[in-house]
């Protein structure tokens, strides 16, 4: 049996963050951000620098900012 339950409207921000070179740098930047209040989804690309986070609202910058730290990368701003 399977639910199905209407979401409310998401909010989809892309960042530029800046050092990451490979999937295991994607999966801590990922890591971390996902930990976030709200977020449902993290999709961060070590090539382009950009990391697409979809959440319930808009996420506080420095929240994401300490996320980004903590992982150990400099987020660079939105993209």
């Amino acid at each position: 049996m399977s639910a199905h339950t209407d979401t409310p409207a998401s909010v989809t921000t892309v960042y530029t963050v800046t050092g990451m070179s490979c999937g295991h740098c994607e999966g801590s930047v990922s890591g971390e951000i996902s930990q976030l209040p709200g977020v449902t989804s993290v999709k961060a690309v070590a090539s382009s620098g950009e990391v697409t986070v979809v959440s319930a609202a808009p996420l506080d910058d420095e929240a994401v900012r300490a996320a980004v730290d903590e992982a150990g990368f400099e987020l660079a701003g939105k993209a």
